[in-house]
């Protein structure tokens, strides 16, 4: 039997021919480009966590916390990411969420929201805090040397996701990310610029003389 030709599909009133293999191609361009688009999704994810939790905070002189508990709830329920940042003690008011060690110099911290300040009896600054889920004040005063830093801002549940990596996986992560988001951008750039290239040609070399 001899070779058959290509296999030809016609629609419409205008007659457009279709064959096979640009079937194909308009198929594979599609899955192409959704996978494109889902990966640049998961990119743009990964890179918006980090830098959330460690870039941004690292710029700005922030630290990054996770709230372990439900006394913060519902604004800051468990798992809770807070970025704190160095605040005076005169520029703390009532309201604000401080972050603040249990006994100062150790590493145990609390975060919750100042409900009170005032002078001890020899004349010192403090702080009374409370949870926002509590129905009692902190029995103990907070003073200024024990703050670690104001709320600057938080997010709820990502503490759950950027715990599972300590910090230098988190660093080295956002290296990856970011070079590789680089890396896809200027192939795709690449790509583009080189199809151009070939469209014109092409458009040159069958134009009548």
């Amino acid at each position: 039997m001899g070779a058959r030709g290509p296999v030809t599909f016609r629609h419409g009133p205008t007659g457009v021919v279709t064959t096979m293999s640009e079937r194909r191609a308009e198929r594979t361009s599609i899955h192409g480009w959704l996978i494109q688009v889902f990966a640049w999704f998961v990119m743009s994810a990964v890179l918006l966590v980090l830098a959330v939790s460690v870039l941004v905070p690292r710029i700005a002189g922030a630290t990054p916390y996770m709230i372990l508990t439900g006394s913060m709830q519902p604004g800051m329920p468990p798992g809770t990411l807070v970025v704190t940042k160095p605040a005076d003690a005169d520029d703390i008011a009532v309201g604000d969420v401080v972050t603040y060690q249990l006994t100062s110099g150790q590493p145990t911290v609390v975060t919750h929201r100042v409900v009170g300040q005032g002078y001890d009896g020899k004349g010192n600054r403090i702080f009374q805090t409370q949870g926002d889920a509590n129905n009692v004040a902190d029995e103990r005063a907070v003073r200024p040397v024990q703050i670690r830093g104001v709320r600057w801002y938080a997010v709820p549940y990502l503490g759950h996701v950027t715990n599972a990596f300590t910090a230098g996986q988190r660093r080295t992560a956002l290296v990856i990310v970011v070079a590789g988001l680089l890396g896809y951008s200027a192939t795709m750039t690449i790509g583009a610029v080189r199809e151009r290239t070939t469209r014109g040609t092409k458009h040159r070399q069958g134009a009548p003389s």
